[in-house]
Formats: structure tokens, C-alpha cells, sequence
């Protein structure tokens, strides 16, 4: 019979999509006004605006995303570039980018490369670059990863992170080793010995600086520096050279390294912090809670992504409402100077044994 299915059952036309038309026309205005909202167009009066934006919210009305940036030639999505997403700066990064994007109303695609390699490097961007995306935010904890991007012409915005500071957009990591030596210091060590992290990592060379730095400025002795590789297993395999160099404490590149080197020290019967205290750095979730809860330097990568994402829209001319929701991702720190990091203390660090 007509009209119905096999089984007896009334069929329904599928819905029409609600289009420009209908807004307009619950909303009272013409279709180039309705355009004009779309697209962020200035000369829009606040209230003509807002009975839009309520008319679009009534009506469900989804905006063709494709459809924008034949007009506008802005897809509102940004382009992140992630490489040893893996590691805990890194991974948090790209969870703060994507609810900072949200939050100014873009979209976030992401493509994943060898950050030493740079063939991967250029492969991933020159993806990223053919889904139109507004603008890019490039991890480069490499230098790799700098050199590639040199080499190409890549035509839209980008915006540098976890490059240390050969980047505006980074946490100040040498400020933040001289503050877990201070720390270390000003407990009154004087055998510090660093557990550095990979030697191709821009944001180790710079930590392992701050701690050549710190020592100096102090009249302390050069102290003995380790090498790690980001992972609990490297420092508690750290841990009998730690305990061969007669240092009473250790500035750990990371919370990793350092919540391993507590175990491996442990193992060989030495008491932490009673005989070696220990300071870390990224402020994992981890570390409020290992025996001791750890001292460490907190990172903020909220505000990082925040900069970032506001820099990218707006090199990429956001129009003013993407603008405003960007600058109040952004607040009122600016772009210009790295963030400065926060000490955590905890139990983990106490005067030298006598």
C-alpha cells in the first residue's frame, strides 16, 4: 500500500536540513544578514546579532563547515603537528590546545610524525596544510623539527611549542632548573647532581643549563650530570651512580626519572629524602602521591595552549567574535615572554645528612 511499509508501519520523509532561510526567517532579518553572523562580519548590530545566534539555537541550525570556507577561506580548524606524544608535556599539550581551541570555537586536527626526522616532519605538515586548517601549532621538542620547518614554505600561521627557548611559546625551562636547585640549595646541599633527560631534546639541554647555571651563581661545585631518557626504568637504573658520586641530592629533568630513581635507590638500602633528597619536574599526578610525595616544578600548559591557540587565530584573521573568544582564551598574560614555573614543595627534600 502506499505511504507504508512492509511491516504496516507509516513511513516519514526525512527532515530538510534547516538552512540560511529559515533563520532569517524566524529571526526577521534578510539571508545576508544571517551570511553576515556566519561569517563574523563587523557590521552587525548586537541585538540584530544575538536574535540571530537565539534563531540558530531554536531552529538546531549546524553551520556547513565546508560551505564557510568556500566563503570565507577559514575551515575554523587548527592544525597541531605532535610528535613523542607519549611523554607527559607533550600529551597534556595537546589535551589543553584542543579545550582551548574549543573554548574560541575552532576544531583541532591532528597528525603525528618523528619529530628527529625530517621527512616525517614535512610529510605530516604538508597533511595537515591539504585539510585547509587555519593555521598550525607544531611541536618541536628537537631541533630536527626547527630545521624542517625552515626548509619549507609552509604559507599559513604556525606557532612553535616545547621548543625551549628558541620559541616565544614555551615554559621558562631554565628558570624552572635553577628553582629546584635553589630549592636543593637552600636546604643546604652541596653535592647536587643532575638526571638529565635525552640529549637531542631542546627542553633538557635548557633544564640541564639551568642547573650549570644555578650551581655557578651559588659558588657551588660543577655537579655530576646523568643521563636518562624520560623513563621511570632510567632512573632507577641512575641509581648506584647516583649513589657513587657522593651527591646528597638530585635535580631530576623530570617526575619520571625521578619517582624511578626513589625506587632504585630504595632497593640499594638508601633512605630518600633522609640521605638523598630528590626534586623533579613537570608536577605529574603521580608525585603528590610516591613515598615521599615529591618536590617538583609545575609546568602550566593550559596557559600554553591558551597563547598558542590565540597567536594561530589570530596570524589566521579570525574575525572580531573569534578574536574576543580567543583573547579571552588567551587572559591577560600576553605571548611575548615564556610562563614562568611554580615550585611545588613536598616531602621529598630536606637538609643533608651530618
Amino acid at each position: 500500500m502506499p505511504g507504508r511499509t512492509l511491516a504496516g508501519v507509516s513511513e516519514s520523509k526525512p527532515q530538510r536540513a534547516v538552512g540560511v532561510r529559515d533563520v532569517a526567517a524566524r529571526a526577521g532579518v534578510s539571508r545576508q544578514t544571517v551570511s553576515r553572523v556566519l561569517n563574523e562580519h563587523p557590521d552587525v548590530a548586537p541585538e540584530t546579532h544575538a536574535r540571530v545566534v537565539a534563531a540558530m539555537d531554536e531552529l538546531g541550525y549546524r553551520m556547513n563547515n565546508a560551505a564557510r570556507a568556500l566563503g570565507t577561506h577559514r575551515t575554523r580548524t587548527i592544525g597541531v603537528l605532535a610528535s613523542d606524544a607519549l611523554q607527559y608535556g607533550p600529551s597534556r599539550s595537546m589535551a589543553a590546545i584542543e579545550a582551548s581551541a574549543r573554548g574560541a570555537g575552532y576544531w583541532i586536527t591532528a597528525a603525528f610524525a618523528d619529530s628527529g626526522d625530517e621527512a616525517s616532519v614535512a610529510a605530516a605538515i604538508e597533511h595537515l596544510r591539504a585539510q585547509s586548517v587555519d593555521g598550525l601549532i607544531v611541536f618541536a621538542p628537537h631541533a630536527h623539527t626547527l630545521e624542517a620547518l625552515d626548509a619549507l614554505r609552509i604559507g599559513i600561521p604556525v606557532v612553535i611549542l616545547h621548543a625551549a627557548e628558541r620559541s616565544g611559546f614555551s615554559v621558562d625551562q631554565r628558570a624552572g632548573a635553577r628553582v629546584a636547585v635553589a630549592v636543593l640549595a637552600d636546604a643546604g646541599h652541596e653535592r647536587i647532581a643532575h638526571l638529565a633527560g635525552p640529549a637531542d631534546w631542546l627542553e633538557a639541554e635548557a633544564r640541564a643549563a639551568g642547573f650549570v647555571e644555578e650551581l655557578a651563581a651559588r659558588g657551588l661545585q660543577p655537579g655530576v650530570v646523568l643521563g636518562g631518557d624520560w623513563s621511570p626504568r632510567s632512573g632507577h637504573e641512575a641509581a648506584a651512580a647516583v649513589i657513587a658520586s657522593g651527591a646528597t641530592a638530585v635535580f631530576a629533568a623530570n617526575d619520571q626519572m625521578a619517582l624511578g630513581l626513589i625506587g632504585g635507590l630504595r632497593a640499594a638500602g638508601v633512605a630518600v629524602p633522609e640521605r638523598i633528597s630528590i626534586v623533579g619536574f613537570d608536577d605529574v599526578p603521580e608525585a603528590a602521591y610516591a613515598w615521599p610525595p615529591l618536590t617538583t616544578v609545575r609546568q602550566d600548559f593550559e596557559e600554553l595552549a591558551r597563547r598558542a591557540v590565540a597567536q594561530v587565530i589570530a596570524e589566521g584573521g579570525g574575525g572580531p567574535a573569534s578574536a574576543a573568544a580567543a583573547a579571552r582564551a588567551a587572559g591577560p598574560t600576553g605571548t611575548a615572554d615564556p610562563i614562568p614555573p611554580v615550585l611545588i614543595l613536598r616531602d621529598s627534600v630536606v637538609p643533608p645528612p651530618r
